[in-house]
């Protein structure tokens, strides 16, 4: 695949900066990368991570209201961008190459001095954003969040990332203050410039954007504890016309040694439609429209994670394929077809990567951050000496019945179809 230039510098702040050329696009991307999220929360606090994103746009001194830091942004040819996520917050702008230095000076100015205006006004905003993920009578029925509340039950992973609308409320003027300054703060942090940039000109951008930003401290969190004995089963009743389900499994870490083998376990199970979980369930089976695979990884633990919208009935024949398929790679592992298709496409996705301009900066960054640096190029040839062993293995360290969570929300109040799924979940042995 393509080797590209890469450039990492650390300012007089001691913000450090990854500077990614990409010559052949016609865009250029500047990002901020910062270790925030519900994972450093506690319950006091969870959901001012998010909530901070929100009122970081909310002005600066210069700038005093959202419409003039949008319409500042938008004048230079971009647009704002954020997102928190359980353990990192991402801010960035893309924008044509001509505006890179105004553009970072101006972003550097929205994260380094929001004066957090309107927070009743944001809060509104905020609720709305909350009551997506609940019913018409206030109860929790977003899948994911079940999911993990079910399988961190004591732990920040298993918080919601917005929060609740009684602790949103309570957020204020010092609460803002004091989580800005202690998470976005230099050595915490990760600036990403990638596209159409030149090195010198983005640095000594970044010096200038930057050099008032406080350095800080580490950001450190609590690693969960595996304290599962068993397989976990939570049912929700919810008036939705299709049953919402998750089948987990607690997995290694993001930094962990099984890291290769995950990524071709999960190109596996699903990496288009001809891959095991669609062909089976969907091709095959019938069982429904679509399901599809994930892996979410933390730097100390991780959770695969198979999604499906299914009929309310067919809950518990959808979730034993699930499982069955997960204990026929823990036993046989995966053929050598399969796996030599998973390499390829696992280099072709990785050469594509190259010509976006945000996965490269989010790849870059993402390394940095949680001080696990890999080159692309670099990742792909450690999954390629992935072997059907390995995949099998990492499948049946995953495949036990203290590491399966489940959670199915949906109209399941049919006595037959409750007990078949609690049979499926509380029966299952694992590999």
């Amino acid at each position: 695949m393509r080797r590209v230039e890469h450039i990492q510098e650390t300012l007089s702040c001691g913000l450090r900066v990854v500077v990614v050329p990409q010559p052949w696009l016609s865009r250029a991307h500047v990002g901020f990368y910062a270790r925030t999220g519900s994972r450093y929360e506690d319950k006091r606090t969870n959901g001012l991570s998010h909530f901070l994103e929100h009122m970081l746009y909310r002005g600066t001194p210069r700038l005093s209201t959202a419409h003039d830091v949008n319409l500042a942004v938008e004048n230079l040819g971009g647009y704002l961008y954020a997102v928190t996520q359980v353990d990192f917050g991402v801010f960035s702008v893309t924008m044509p190459p001509e505006s890179l230095e105004p553009a970072t000076l101006l972003f550097g100015e929205i994260l380094r001095e929001p004066t957090f205006a309107d927070i009743e006004l944001e809060k509104g905003i905020v609720r709305e954003e909350i009551l997506e993920d609940l019913d018409d009578e206030g109860r929790q029925v977003d899948a994911d969040n079940l999911s993990r509340a079910l399988i961190y039950p004591k732990h920040p992973l298993g918080y919601s990332i917005v929060g609740t609308h009684a602790r949103v409320a309570a957020f204020d003027h010092d609460m803002l203050v004091a989580h800005h300054q202690k998470h976005y703060a230099a050595t915490s942090s990760v600036l990403v410039f990638s596209g159409a940039v030149d090195p010198a000109r983005a640095l000594d951008a970044a010096e200038r954007a930057f050099a008032g930003m406080r350095r800080g401290g580490p950001i450190v969190a609590e690693p969960p504890v595996h304290a599962q004995t068993r397989a976990r089963l939570k049912m929700v009743e919810s008036m939705a016309s299709q049953t919402e389900l998750r089948v987990c499994f607690r997995a290694p870490s993001e930094s962990s040694p099984e890291r290769p083998a995950i990524d071709m376990l999960l190109r596996i199970l699903d990496d288009g439609m001809s891959t095991r979980l669609y062909h089976r369930l969907v091709d095959d089976k019938g069982l429904l429209y679509d399901v599809s695979a994930a892996y979410d990884g933390y730097e100390d633990d991780g959770i695969v994670d198979f999604a499906a919208s299914c009929v309310h009935e067919r809950t518990p024949a959808i979730t034993r394929q699930i499982l069955d398929l997960v204990v026929e790679l823990a036993r046989e592992g995966p053929t050598e077809a399969e796996l030599d298709k998973a390499r390829r496409r696992n280099e072709w996705e990785s050469r594509f990567m190259l010509d976006s301009v945000e996965e490269t900066a989010s790849f870059f960054a993402g390394g940095v951050l949680f001080d696990r640096f890999q080159l692309p190029w670099d990742r792909v040839a450690e999954n390629a000496r992935v072997t059907r062993d390995d995949v099998r293995e990492v499948a049946r360290a995953i495949a036990r019945p203290d590491r399966l969570s489940v959670v199915a929300v949906g109209l399941l109040e049919q006595e037959k179809v409750e007990a078949e799924l609690r049979d499926v979940v509380k029966g299952y042995a694992g590999a």
